[in-house]
């Protein structure tokens, strides 16, 4: 029986480690093939690997990387932007970010945020939603201990500490929450966007016969404020608005 049960155990291991081992194969593959300077099918593969077995920041950033030495600066971008909505300090994706960006033609000039408010995005966006969820969780349970603390303390001063110390505890987890929710809001509906066309005019209404309003490049990040049929309406960083075809966007 116990030699029964233990070939059971042994078939159910290997049958839930095949997934692991067919995926750790694919990577392999799709690195070699981007190592020999193969980018076109070490891209197609990354792609493959994606939509069958799931997203991965490691993978968006491989396949930024591919699309990179490609050439395809909006893709790149895409995809290292993925990447980092999926491991905010994710910094080699980063910083490949930041060298794709500079070879879009457009020089939007932003517009500046207060400085506190950009401390707070900032700070928002270190992180993933699940992470501030677990902050704000593992918060909550450390004011819980000091309100125990405060009530049950053998001294006026031991109350008192446990109790200032409790109260900012409980500001630190609400504000993770806070945090998690508009994280998680972002993370399920993006409504940050990459040109992916190599040159898109910008229209005044959502239409061909509208006004021409300004041209955005390949690899211009955009924020879409509404759609209509087969149109959206982008704002750029200094706060022009228009519309384009929404084919010609990718979101991210």
């Amino acid at each position: 029986m116990k030699r029964l049960i233990s070939n059971i155990i042994l078939i159910i291991t290997l049958l839930a480690s095949l997934p692991l081992s067919a995926q750790s194969d694919a990577i392999k593959y799709a690195n070699d093939l981007y190592a020999k300077g193969n980018f076109h099918a070490a891209a197609e593969q990354y792609e493959k690997i994606l939509k069958n077995e799931g997203v991965a920041p490691e993978l968006y950033y491989n396949l930024g990387n591919a699309y990179y030495k490609m050439n395809e600066i909006g893709l790149a971008i895409l995809n290292y932007e993925r990447a980092l909505k999926l491991s905010p300090r994710f910094e080699d994706a980063r910083f490949n970010l930041q060298l794709a960006q500079q070879k879009v033609l457009d020089n939007v000039n932003y517009n500046q945020q207060f400085f506190i408010q950009r401390w707070i995005t900032n700070l928002m966006h270190m992180f993933t939603s699940n992470q501030w969820f677990t902050a704000g969780y593992l918060f909550f349970l450390a004011a819980l201990i000091f309100a125990f603390l405060f009530a049950f303390g053998s001294s006026v001063r031991q109350r008192k500490n446990s109790f200032y110390i409790g109260i900012v505890l409980l500001l630190f987890a609400v504000t993770s929450i806070i945090f998690s929710g508009i994280r998680k809001n972002e993370e399920t509906n993006s409504l940050q966007a990459i040109i992916m066309t190599g040159v898109v005019t910008v229209k005044s209404s959502p239409d061909d016969s509208g006004t021409d309003l300004f041209q955005l490049h390949e690899g211009t990040k955009v924020t879409i404020k509404s759609t209509l049929g087969d149109w959206a309406e982008i704002k750029i960083g200094n706060g022009n608005v228009g519309w384009v075809e929404s084919k010609s966007i990718e979101k991210i």
